[in-house]
């Protein structure tokens, strides 16, 4: 007369750590969307607010510059204090912040508002994950992350096209006020739903080890955020690098002097955990770093509106969204060294057919081909290098794994776009001023004009061109800007194909082999810790 009980628990217990799992997918994937939803809010958000176009950088600056500086320290919160605490915290944060955003009437209070979002966005991330974690080992783990990554990737490339769907309709002030509905509903589930975990041995908090290393991070996001902008060797840029080079080797000194600290140095001594960190830059900077210049280049190269555009995306979303699921099922038969590196190789396929179609000028039925594999790639890797990263820890600091793989991404993340951005600056200022000079215009006309092409503006750009030469620097604008892009591509396909070749390298087999589900039966015991 027990097995039906127990087959009755099986089951409520199985619905239970899906809701959890659903919970907290769609809280990392309301802070994911927050971080680009308003990209296309940006010109709306200037004419409402008069702000310049410096203060409106800083409306997405703001957010990732405290977010990424923090995971760290979130996450080693989030061992001391209990994940479920944790992500009640971030939820209560992030709300707040977002209503202020959402009824700010200055560009300063709507900087330092998103700044606030930032840090609940730390504390939910870090948690999130940390609970994801705790709840499932082995392949059900392994789903569990195929799953979350879905809801990552939707969230990702959706979210320019829910931010211009909802300034259009309801006003850019609403992108952030969207946020309070929603944040109230996960808090809730999550209170009811949610089990408390934490790390037993953690007693205090690394408060010398959070200070270095936040501050470190903090300068060296800030030198990336305005190199481009400013200058890679202004002075202000490189005083930001070394103090954070300093402030990052006294975090090391800091480190190998606890008893506990908050980030543990033998981990990158295992070649397992090393090679799924370059697995991660390796996404970040050569595959989830597109979705911020295929845009671009689908407006410039094609003329797409923003919305078009958006909807142009969807080759390379739809795969983001599909292809973790399909992770999922591959992990029953292969290794995480396998789909990494399988992952990493598609997405310098994908990349090699986007330098390709862009540097010949192929048309947008080819292009997507190019989207299409691209995606495919960043869709693998999107899901199995955090799975790979934090079975690579020891489960009781999952907050630790959680902040490690979430400052891996973003710093890499960070880092391509600011690389990726001066190459393709570089070539385009390059091909534009020549083409420019040759047809006519001044030179030092043709290099002011070369910077708003650089930044995808290349219909204002033709305010100031004389009628007769239109059509040509227009022309002039499109090819440069394709060759921009181009060997942008180049540089991303190159930095998958270096960091797959580090993962085949330093990744283990045994280490990230497929859990049969025998195996996850005996395992499942460390769920109720």
């Amino acid at each position: 007369m027990t097995k039906p009980s127990r087959i009755s628990n099986s089951t409520s217990s199985e619905q239970r750590k899906f809701v959890i799992l659903l919970t907290t997918s769609l809280v990392c994937s309301l802070i994911m969307l927050d971080a680009n939803i308003v990209a296309v809010s940006l010109p709306t958000i200037a004419r409402s607010l008069g702000a310049s176009f410096t203060d409106i950088e800083w409306v997405v600056s703001a957010y990732v510059l405290p977010f990424a500086a923090l995971l760290l320290a979130a996450g080693s919160y989030a061992d001391r204090h209990g994940r479920k605490r944790t992500m009640l915290v971030g939820l209560a944060i992030f709300a707040f912040a977002s209503g202020l955003c959402g009824l700010t009437h200055s560009a300063l209070m709507l900087n330092l508002a998103r700044a606030l979002q930032g840090i609940g966005a730390s504390l939910l991330l870090t948690a999130a994950l940390a609970v994801i974690n705790h709840a499932y080992v082995g392949q059900a783990r392994a789903k569990a992350y195929a799953f979350w990554g879905a809801c990552i990737g939707i969230a990702i490339t959706s979210g320019p096209i829910i931010g211009g769907a909802i300034t259009g309709f309801l006003g850019w002030r609403w992108t952030f006020l969207v946020n309070l509905p929603l944040c109230a509903v996960l808090f809730v589930t999550s209170v009811v739903i949610v089990e408390e975990s934490r790390d037993h041995e953690a007693k205090n908090l690394d408060i010398a080890g959070i200070l270095t290393l936040s501050s470190g991070l903090f300068l060296l996001i800030w030198a990336l955020i305005d190199g481009n902008s400013v200058g890679w060797g202004n002075s202000a840029i490189i005083w930001r690098f070394v103090t954070a080079t300093g402030l990052f080797i006294a975090f090391v000194v800091v480190e190998v002097r606890q008893t506990r600290p908050m980030v543990d140095l033998a981990l990158f001594a295992q070649p397992t955990f090393l090679g799924s960190a370059f697995a991660m830059l390796g996404y970040a900077g050569g595959a989830q770093v597109m979705i911020f210049y295929l845009p671009m280049y689908l407006q410039n190269a094609y003329g797409f509106a923003p919305a078009k555009a958006g909807l142009a995306m969807i080759p390379f979303a739809l795969p983001m969204f599909l292809t973790p699921r399909l992770g999922g099922r591959l992990a029953k038969s292969y290794s995480g060294r396998a789909l990494l590196t399988f992952g990493l190789m598609t997405t310098v396929l994908g990349n090699l057919l986007l330098y390709g179609f862009a540097h010949v000028g192929m048309s947008y039925p080819v292009f997507l081909v190019g989207m299409l594999v691209a995606g495919v790639g960043a869709g693998l890797l999107n899901s199995e290098t955090a799975k790979v990263m934090q079975g690579a820890v020891p489960a009781q600091r999952a907050g630790m794994a959680s902040g490690l793989a979430s400052t891996t991404r973003f710093v890499g993340l960070l880092l391509g776009v600011a690389g990726l951005g001066a190459v393709l600056a570089r070539v385009v200022s390059r091909q534009f001023i020549s083409a420019g000079v040759t047809l006519g215009l001044e030179p030092k006309f043709a290099a002011r004009a070369a910077k708003q092409v650089a930044s995808g503006d290349l219909t204002g750009v033709m305010t100031d061109v004389p009628a007769r030469l239109q059509a040509q620097v227009h022309a002039a604008g499109w090819a440069a800007f394709s060759g921009g892009f181009a060997a942008a591509s180049l540089v991303a396909a190159a930095v998958a194909t270096l960091t797959g070749l580090l993962t085949y390298i330093l990744v283990r087999s045994v280490d990230t082999a497929p859990v049969a589900d025998d195996d996850l039966q005996r395992t499942l015991v460390v769920v109720m810790e």
